[in-house]
């Protein structure tokens, strides 16, 4: 043992040994005193060259007592190393004099001094292992105090670790070698393989503990516990532990490919799963929650050992890698924070409101030495504390010193502020904000407007940083709703039926009564259309807006209630509590960094959804006047103190207004019963006129509706008033207790007549099912245009023009004609179609039309209904799917008109059908089909060439009279498809006799056409479609082009039909027809093919009808 009292003192040996052998002694003390490995002490660097201990920002400068009256400690410790230094040559010469001696003496005594007894001089002798203090040289040495002492020590220490550092100094390190300290406030090195070659396996697990121990915390608190050296190296291993070795369900490991995606982005945000954390290492967890700040530094440092594993150089791109924890269970309101949160892990969510610009915060600062320009530090900045340092340790120099810029490090810094969801607050209470901070990566990650997630930091502070977050918004697949696997096979199920329009109808606000009209706007609105980008250049709007307008009391707030709780993202706002800046945008000065900052307001909170406007009458004329580009083009221009910019506002609006005087007026049109621009009219796709009117019928269905609805939660054996064990006593009681019997009769009736009626109605779809439906259509489906009636577009828009113009009421402009588009992707997004079909855009002119009529006073409403009847009666594609048949009569008066104020007078009867116009030309083909029997066998040329002929021209006017006044019906298309079939089996009968040769083909032939056709049509009716021509999807690519192209269609119908004329006209001495025969061949071969798959595909669509029927069933028992 050695025992170090005064760096001048010479170290002499007592022991009766030679004086070569002390001073062979003496060599080995220093050099194990030297604490560098395989370095002697006569290499160190001068005195000179070691830094200044003042510069260390964890040391302090010498005290001022110790530099006086002639003593100044610097100095005599200078002169103290260079004497070292100067002995060093006499040392080396004395260790060469000391081999040579012990090699005489080994050849003299014959000693082996590597032999076997080699060890014997390793054993301990406490009698022999100490200095005598007479043996000391220290007479041109003056003794020290302690004080002096400890600033020796302190001196020669850091001497030593400046030798090692110049060893082995990291690009890292150039700057930070003055720290002796890690980010932990631990004397380690800062990489790993310094630290692997300074400390053995024996060093490393003698300053750790075990999990166990880790556990059983011996401090009084989690955070004094956690500093600990110990205790921090064992949160790093056990930390490194996880990241490396856990592994999934299947044995793969979870971290090891994040770590390489994080690098092969040049990210420095490693995500780490809360869940997986607790399951694997529960007590990290612990720490986590009671010290996030501690935790997290240890964790960061780890994540960078850990990624240079992969990517030895990774610290060339970014200094640090920053642990993102999700999965974070606890999610708290912003108004359920309190000081029991503060400084604890805490997950909020909320709408980022507004914004601050990107600075760059101090994280190590160097400052400059204005006398001698000696760069002090680096000093690291934390965000709680500002470093200031005053005393320069070179020159002494004392005052305010200046930041080095270009030596100092920084990282970005950005504010933002958080507001409370629009549909988390609490009725009538205002909206709570909190303000966060994003350092590193997560600057602009958030704009105004998105509804984010925030994991972080719950911190308070006195210099305004009230809420700093370390947290990272939510992503698609991290939205509001999470859409399950389970979840998409029940919608995708659930659009499959042929109702399910019908369905999400009636299911909106299923609470209020009536309003058929404006339910179907309200689905259309919530469910939009497709925003259309033309090369990034023009943007269209996919968004669907909404005007309520009509009496008092008819339910307009209410359903814009509805729709705020059922929208997945709604902001609610009324016409006299807004202003135009709290609708779009404000500017406003931030308090703490006086910068101007943007504040979005209801229009820019709703983007990606609905903005409702309650009492939009009452907003002055300069406000609503604020909303044109809003409801457009769907962004606000902002121009104000400095800022030039757009934000975004891609959200529906549904407004609800009174008319002037508090009565809808219907003898004028909607302007004059509203004080409503044009400009602001013509951007609601759908205007909604509801009136009060007084109608017996009607009045006593809604007041059973309510009467229902009060009665839902009694149970019908608690409606006696009466017991009735009680025996009447006089003719009073008997005849009471008749009446009662009768009330109670009449009661029961009613009850029953309800419980019918609601067994009749299409059951609605539970709320929170319709909610995520609704969803999930919006943000997955982009229906497109395709295979569409553009014809019938083009002539109700040119009709709506013409007696918009006729009849001087509002204007119809190309905003009306978007509109029809929007209403039929709303419709296909409800089925979850990728395709708009024509019943969907039979919806939408229906829906178009009726917001047209409805808004015209009643003396020309009647004239526009008749004008428009072929827009307005129902298509054939409009009935209830629960019919089985095409029988006639069982659609066209089931359908009734949407809109209470455009209901038709005179419904249509089953008679009535017979005299459709095209079912009247459909007749004149059934008569050319029979007088062609008479003529077949002697007169082909007439047959052919007169009655055919009228036969193909009846069939393209029966096409055409059908779309013209949309008199579409089941009915004309199976007498269509019948006569079709008829004529074609009829002469293929007749050439079985001209060949009777090929009678098996024949045969063959009239079997194959026949079944496909019929099997084909009874498939379609049974699953509900539309028509017959109306394919499914997944049905066979060729079967689609054959049906769904109609010019196609046309080709292969009339080469097959000449295929048979010319075999027949063949057979009487047409010699020309044989080239038609030739010609025709593989358009006839390819229409058999047509035909087989035909009839493939139908049996297909029955089997899975019944499989689908049996399951049903099954469940049902």
């Amino acid at each position: 043992m050695s025992d170090r009292r005064s760096p001048r003192k010479r170290l002499h040996r007592h022991d009766d040994r030679s004086d070569d052998s002390s001073d062979e002694e003496i060599t080995e003390n220093y050099q194990t005193r030297n604490t560098a490995p395989q370095r002697h002490l006569g290499s160190s660097p001068p005195a000179s060259d070691l830094p200044d201990i003042a510069s260390s920002p964890n040391m302090e400068p010498f005290p001022e007592d110790l530099e006086g009256d002639g003593f100044n400690v610097r100095d005599e410790v200078d002169d103290d190393l260079r004497e070292l230094d100067d002995n060093d040559e006499d040392e080396d010469e004395i260790a060469n004099e000391q081999l040579e001696t012990d090699e005489e003496l080994e050849e003299a005594t014959g000693r082996d001094l590597i032999g076997d007894d080699m060890l014997d001089d390793y054993k301990e002798r406490p009698e022999e292992d100490r200095y005598d203090d007479l043996n000391i040289d220290d007479d041109a040495v003056d003794e020290m105090d302690l004080g002096q002492r400890r600033q020796v020590d302190q001196l020669l220490n850091l001497r030593d670790d400046f030798s090692r550092n110049n060893l082995d100094l990291d690009d890292d390190e150039s700057m930070d070698g003055q720290q002796s300290e890690d980010e932990f406030g631990l004397p380690t090195q800062r990489t790993r393989r310094r630290f692997e070659e300074d400390l053995n396996d024996e060093e490393l697990g003698a300053n750790e503990i075990t999990y166990a121990q880790l556990i059983d915390i011996k401090a009084p608190s989690v955070l004094e516990w956690i500093c600990q050296p110990q205790v921090t190296r064992t949160i790093a291993r056990e930390f490194k532990s996880f990241l490396l070795e856990f592994v999934d369900k299947n044995g793969r490991s979870v971290y090891g490919p994040k770590i390489r995606e994080m690098g092969e982005s040049n990210s420095e945000s490693l995500e780490v799963s809360f869940y997986h954390l607790l399951t694997s290492k529960a007590i990290l967890v612990d720490f986590l929650r009671q010290c996030p700040e501690e935790m997290l530094k240890i964790f960061d440092v780890v994540a960078m050992e850990a990624t240079e594993i992969h990517y030895p150089d990774y610290t060339r791109i970014h200094s640090e890698i920053h642990v993102r924890i999700i999965d974070f269970p606890d999610l708290l309101n912003l108004r359920d924070l309190r000081q029991s949160h503060l400084n604890n892990l805490v997950k909020i969510r909320g709408v980022v409101t507004r914004r601050t610009g990107i600075f760059p915060q101090l994280k190590y600062i160097k400052f400059d030495c204005p006398r001698c320009k000696t760069v002090l530090g680096p000093f690291f900045q934390d965000s709680n504390q500002e470093i200031k340092i005053r005393f320069c340790s070179n020159c002494e120099y004392r005052g305010k010193m200046p930041i080095n810029s270009e030596q100092t490090v920084y990282r970005n810094y950005q504010r933002i502020t958080v507001q409370e969801s629009p549909g988390s607050m609490p009725a009538g209470r205002l909206p709570r904000h909190k303000e966060a901070i994003l350092l590193w990566d997560l600057v602009d990650i958030a704009k105004p407007g998105e509804e984010i997630e925030l994991v972080g930091i719950y911190k308070n502070s006195y210099d305004g940083v009230l809420n700093a977050k370390n947290g990272f918004p939510v992503d698609d697949d991290s939205s509001p709703y999470q859409i399950s696997l389970e979840d998409e096979k029940m919608f995708k199920s659930m659009s499959n039926q042929p109702d399910i329009i019908d369905k999400i109808i009636s299911s909106m606000a299923p609470s209020i009564y009536g309003h058929k009209y404006i339910k179907t706007a309200i689905a259309c609105a919530l469910f939009g259309g497709v925003p259309k980008d033309v090369n990034g250049k023009h943007s269209i709007r996919g968004d669907i807006n909404v005007l309520l307008l009509g009496d008092p009391g008819t339910a307009k707030s209410q359903i814009l209630k509805y729709v705020e709780k059922t929208a997945y993202r709604a902001v609610f706002s009324t016409g006299q509590g807004a202003s135009a800046v709290g609708l779009t945008a404000s500017v406003r000065k931030d308090p703490v960094t006086k910068e101007w900052t943007l504040e979005g307001g209801a229009l820019v909170l709703a983007d990606k959804g609905v903005c409702m406007i309650d009492e939009f009458d009452k907003m002055n004329d300069q406000d609503r006047t604020s909303i044109h580009e809003a409801m457009e083009q769907q962004s606000i221009s902002i121009s104000k103190a400095g800022i030039v910019t757009t934000l975004l506002a891609r959200c529906s609006v549904i407004a609800a207004a009174n008319p002037i005087g508090g009565r809808y007026n219907s003898t004028v049109d909607l302007q004059r019963n509203v004080n409503l621009t044009e400009p602001i009219l013509s951007r609601f796709d759908i205007i909604c006129v509801v009136r009060d009117l007084c109608n017996p019928e009607n009045d006593e269905r809604l007041a059973t509706f309510v009467v229902d609805s009060h009665m839902r939660s009694y149970p019908e054996e608690n409606v006696d008033l009466e017991n009735d064990d009680d025996e009447p006593n006089n003719e009073e009681d008997i005849a009471d207790n008749l009446n009662d019997e009768i009330v109670k009769s009449k009661r029961r009736d009613k009850l029953e007549k309800i419980k019918k009626a609601k067994e009749s109605e299409i059951s609605p779809i539970p709320q929170d099912i319709l909610t995520k439906y609704i969803y999930y259509a919006r943000t997955r489906i982009q229906p497109k245009l395709n295979q569409m009636d553009m014809d019938k577009v083009s002539r109700v828009y040119s009709d709506l023009r013409k007696e918009s113009n006729t009849t001087g009421s509002f204007p119809i402009t190309v905003r009306h004609l978007e509109s029809i588009l929007r209403a039929a992707e709303a419709f296909a997004k409800m089925r979850l179609s990728p395709y708009v079909s024509s019943s969907d855009l039979d919806r939408a002119i229906k829906v178009i039309v009726d917001s047209f009529i409805g808004a015209q006073k009643v003396s020309i409403r009647r004239q526009l209904q008749r004008s428009f009847m072929k827009y307005t009666l129902p298509h054939r594609s409009h009935r209830s799917a629960r019919s089985t048949s095409f029988a006639a009569g069982t659609t066209a008066g089931a359908y009734l008109s949407m809109a209470p104020v455009t209901q038709l007078s005179d419904p249509v009867k089953p008679g009535d059908i017979f005299t459709f116009i095209p079912n009247l030309i459909g007749y004149g083909r059934v008569i050319t089909l029979v007088l062609s029997f008479f003529t077949m066998k002697n007169h082909p040329f007439i047959t052919m060439g007169l009655l055919y002929n009228i036969s193909c021209l009846l069939d393209a006017f029966d096409g055409y009279y059908a779309r013209k006044y949309n008199q579409s019906t089941s009915f004309g298309a199976v007498l269509d498809m019948v006569t079709d079939r008829c004529s074609t089996c009829s002469l293929i009968v007749f050439l079985s006799v001209l060949y009777p040769q090929y009678y098996i083909a024949w045969q063959a032939l009239i079997s194959l056409d026949l079944a496909s056709h019929y099997v084909h049509m009874y498939a379609q009716i049974t699953s509900g479609s539309s028509s017959h021509k109306k394919m499914r999807e997944g049905a066979n690519w060729l079967l689609k082009l054959y049906y769904e192209n109609r010019t196609f269609l046309f080709l292969v119908c009339a080469f097959n039909e000449l295929f048979y004329i010319a075999i027949y006209l063949y057979s009487f001495d047409a010699a020309w027809a044989y080239w038609i025969i030739v010609v025709s061949t593989p358009v006839w071969f390819f229409k058999q093919i047509c035909n087989v798959i035909q009839l493939v595909n139908a049996c297909q669509i029955l089997a899975e009808l019944d499989a689908k029927k049996i399951n049903s069933e099954r469940k049902s028992t």
